[in-house]
């Protein structure tokens, strides 16, 4: 394996892309290796590194099928369902909490007293 060109950060020729830049065209890499490289420096750790494709080797992005779009959409729904009461939440639960918000942070005001 040859050795790949480096260029510094915002140098690179035309006909290169990061795999961003590629999606922003509605474009993927399509199985090609890494063509090149940019590297930025910084001061106390190892440079940045971006792996960059060549545009003319990239494919257009598959089309979305109605059965991704279903198995998208209840992937989803199964983030908006908390593990702990089992409702629909409204939102995204965070992972930090691992909860819906009222499961993590009750309300002691609302809390049923037995008498």
């Amino acid at each position: 394996m040859g050795a790949l060109p480096v260029f510094r950060w915002r140098l690179a020729p035309d006909g290169y892309a990061t795999r961003r830049q590629l999606r922003a065209r509605g474009l993927r890499p399509g199985g090609q290796e890494v063509a090149a490289q940019l590297e930025r420096p910084r001061r106390r750790r190892g440079p940045l590194v971006a792996y960059l494709y060549r545009v003319d080797l990239a494919k257009p992005v598959r089309p979305m099928t109605p059965a991704r779009w279903a198995a998208l959409a209840k992937a989803n729904a199964a983030r908006r369902i908390c593990p702990t009461c089992r409702r629909d939440a409204g939102y995204v639960i965070p992972p930090s909490l691992g909860m819906c918000t009222p499961c993590a942070f009750p309300d002691p005001s609302r809390a049923v007293r037995s008498a």
